[in-house]
């Protein structure tokens, strides 16, 4: 009966060309619905329908939980969520295969892209913000295939890592230290880590008179700053054209009159553009980098570099000039954490080696008495370094 009165309200809504508003699916309800509807039903009614035919139907409560970080849907008979502990499985009905295809293509269509068999994938953004990757059979398999990252309106402040058991007090004070010290960093670690809530939260630790610059494919990152301009790139439309690249904005960003340079997240070309950036006078940059460890993170710059054009000993030398740490982050069973924070080295050999300042667990951190040096000689308390 929900099933036929959702056809039936969709059809009339489509047939008078009205976008599926509060006051336009109750109307439509009304004048649908076989028996007559109290206003408590209506309300009820109207919630569920407007939210089949223009949200994100049953993840609906799912992607407005709070605690929520991803939502991932295996065909219509499994959905799981992430709240910060790992994956868990939760019931939700997502009726058939055709349904659940519909679902993903109206996603689609609001971000503004199309997902049909000509086009199986989808990588885009919906308004709230969240991020949506959707693929169709037989590309993917048990069905319909849909990933969606929740989008949290307000940042993160470093209190609130601490709480959350992300950052401990020691951490905090020492990324507060490199930031108020100006030092070029990155936030390292594997997806799902909380690289962009943690950057999120060091960036709104800048100066407020500081002109930040942020780069991202998709606007994840809103650091509570009074002075920060956003730049998006952009995919090919429907006939191919039309792309701006990371590459594109960092070089835009500098004629921006910027004090920090940000990039989401460095996934290519444009880490070259960014490390010439911050060998230029732009100090306390920053970005976010894919990598298992803080050791992995010039061998991952080299490559991502190699697209831009710059050989492995320009990579090096810009590096050693450009970033001064990496902050490291791990997801585990007992949630996301600042695990290291490391100091970048050029050794005798002229490459550019990541040496521990300070761990999560204690032990050996041979880099700590070089990076308490940088933050004293920028007029920072070194704190737990000393």
């Amino acid at each position: 009966m929900a099933a036929e009165l959702t056809t039936r309200v969709r059809a009339r809504l489509a047939a008078a060309g009205d976008q599926p508003t509060a006051a336009a699916v109750a109307a439509a309800v009304q004048a649908e619905s076989l028996a007559p509807v109290g206003d408590v039903t209506l309300r009820r009614l109207t919630g569920r329908l407007r939210s089949e035919l223009a949200g994100a139907g049953p993840l609906e409560p799912l992607l407005a939980d709070p605690a929520v970080t991803d939502v991932l849907v295996n065909g219509p008979g499994a959905v799981w969520v992430d709240r910060g502990r790992g994956l868990c499985r939760v019931e939700v009905g997502l009726g058939d295969d055709e349904s659940l295809r519909r679902l993903a293509q109206r996603l689609a269509g609001a971000c503004g892209r199309r997902l049909d068999d000509a086009q199986p994938w989808v990588d885009g953004q919906l308004p709230d913000g969240t991020r949506l990757h959707a693929i169709l059979p037989p590309l993917a398999g048990p069905g319909v295939c849909l990933s969606l990252r929740t989008f949290r309106q307000r940042a993160f402040t470093t209190a609130e890592l601490v709480t959350a058991g992300t950052l401990t007090a020691e951490s905090a004070a020492l990324v507060t230290a490199i930031v108020q010290a100006r030092l070029a960093f990155l936030v390292t670690g594997g997806t799902g880590s909380g690289k962009t809530t943690v950057l999120g939260a060091l960036l709104a630790l800048a100066d407020p008179a500081d002109r930040i610059l942020i780069v991202e494919d998709a606007a994840e990152l809103r650091p509570a700053h009074p002075h920060v301009i956003g730049l998006q790139a952009r995919q090919t439309n429907a006939e191919g054209a039309g792309a701006v690249t990371l590459r594109d904005l960092v070089r835009q960003a500098l004629r921006m009159r910027p004090d920090r340079i940000v990039v989401g997240e460095c996934r290519g070309a444009e880490v070259a553009d960014l490390l010439a950036a911050m060998n230029t006078g732009h100090e306390g940059g920053a970005g976010t980098l894919h990598a298992n460890s803080p050791a992995d993170v010039p061998a991952r710059l080299e490559a991502l570099a190699a697209a831009g054009g710059l050989g492995r000993d320009a990579l090096h030398s810009q590096l050693a000039a450009a970033i001064h740490c990496v902050v490291l982050l791990r997801r585990g069973r007992s949630g996301r954490m600042a695990d290291e924070v490391c100091v970048l080295v050029r050794g005798a050999s002229g490459l550019v080696e990541a040496v521990p300042a300070w761990r999560r667990g204690g032990g050996p951190v041979p880099g700590a008495a070089r990076l308490a040096d940088l933050l004293r000689t920028r007029g920072a308390d070194p704190g737990v370094l000393s």
